[in-house]
């Protein structure tokens, strides 16, 4: 097909599934699942692709999908990304299609990624014989869990093969209609902290027999903030958060112990090394000073993803062809995500999709959270005619 024909035929067949896709969305928003239990959500992928004649594989780093799309003529091999899980949060929006699990929702659009994801399956299925190269199809359980889905996706070989990735989010703080980008370092790695302040307990009246844990829980965390100000560069960006402290019962006991839990997140790899360093050596200074003992458990998580220029330009150059001006670069930010592992290992791109209300101000990760449907076919045209460029 001449590219206008086809870039035609995409949008017509992306726009004759919208009904379905966000039927599909709509069932997966009510029967939200967790981490690497998303068994439920990988059957609807799984019997989505099969309507669709699609060559897949379940059970992939436990409980991911698989999708396989040949092209009609040899070539390279292109990944496209959806993560499936949802987040141990109470829904409030009081939609008709709400949560109908207790404590979990689909805060953070995963339900849309997935949908969209199988409308993109669908269209480049159609097209497969006008594309010079494969399709993978990666549907990702895990996310938005310490213990990654993707890393466990890549370690059962869904990367063989692949030569380029893109992947692709919703944003609510952007008009549904619109795409963004991030050129370089577009997120920060995120790594995690357990610290435990062992002492000795003892009454509060009688605080010299003790060994106190709590006041040294707040001397380290002052310490910690020290790290950021005093030993990172300060033209790197990096932020080190304390989000739970525990310790203690009651009033008038000096506990044993006192745990502490964290989150560091940076752009330079370097900066990742000063900061664990600095972590352990604040802690060892604490145990001498305060007579404590501090039990670490650090734990590297994800890095940066890093825009490919080339992606990117072919991606964004295929959506302003056809959308027209509704493209614009995003700032980069600390966020983390687990497709920065896909593209630790191959070139690749994520996408932004504008999914914002007309009249909300909606955020992910919120009990309120309801973005514009209209963003999944949106994403459907958008990725189909990048892969379609990318594979042409």
């Amino acid at each position: 097909m001449l590219r206008n024909d086809l870039n035609s035929f995409i949008d017509t067949v992306s726009r004759d599934r919208e009904a379905q896709l966000v039927a599909i969305r709509r069932d997966l928003h009510m029967h939200p699942e967790v981490g690497f239990n998303v068994e439920r959500t990988a059957a609807v992928v799984a019997r989505e692709l099969s309507g669709l004649g699609i060559e897949h594989v379940t059970g992939v780093g436990r409980t991911g999908v698989v999708g396989s799309i040949k092209g009609g003529a040899p070539g390279p091999t292109l990944l496209i990304r959806a993560d499936m899980d949802a987040l141990p949060i109470r829904e409030q929006t009081g939609l008709p299609f709400a949560s109908a699990v207790d404590g979990r929702m689909h805060a953070c659009g995963h339900d849309l990624h997935t949908a969209t994801l199988i409308g993109i399956g669908a269209v480049l299925k159609e097209i497969a014989p006008q594309l010079r190269g494969n399709i993978k199809l990666m549907f990702q359980p895990a996310e938005e869990t310490q213990e990654s889905g993707a890393a466990a996706m890549i370690a059962d070989g869904v990367l063989d093969d692949v030569d380029f990735a893109l992947g692709f989010h919703n944003h609510p703080d952007e008009p549904v209609g619109t795409f963004s980008f991030v050129e370089g370092i577009a997120n920060g790695s995120s790594d995690e902290f357990e610290i435990t302040l062992h002492a000795a307990s003892g009454h509060a009246a009688r605080p010299h027999l003790a060994i106190d844990p709590v006041v040294a829980t707040a001397q380290l965390i002052t310490q910690l903030q020290t790290i950021i100000s005093r030993e990172v560069d300060p033209m790197q960006p990096a932020v080190l958060t304390i989000g739970s402290i525990h310790g203690g019962d009651t009033h008038n006991i000096i506990p044993d112990s006192v745990a502490i839990m964290g989150t560091v997140r940076c752009q330079d790899p370097a900066s990742r090394d000063v900061i664990e360093a600095a972590i352990r050596r604040v802690c060892a200074g604490l145990e001498a000073s305060m007579r404590v003992r501090c039990a670490i458990n650090f734990v590297r998580g994800v890095p940066s993803l890093v825009s490919d220029d080339r992606l990117l330009k072919l991606t964004m150059s295929a959506i302003r062809d056809h959308f027209g001006d509704v493209v614009h670069p995003r700032a980069s930010n600390l966020g983390a995500e687990d497709f920065a592992l896909v593209g630790a290992r191959v070139p690749a791109f994520q996408l932004g999709v504008g999914a914002g209300q007309d009249g909300r101000n909606d955020q992910l990760h919120n009990s309120d959270y309801q973005p514009d449907e209209g963003c999944i076919v949106n994403g459907v045209v958008a990725l189909s005619l990048a892969a379609a460029r990318l594979l042409s």
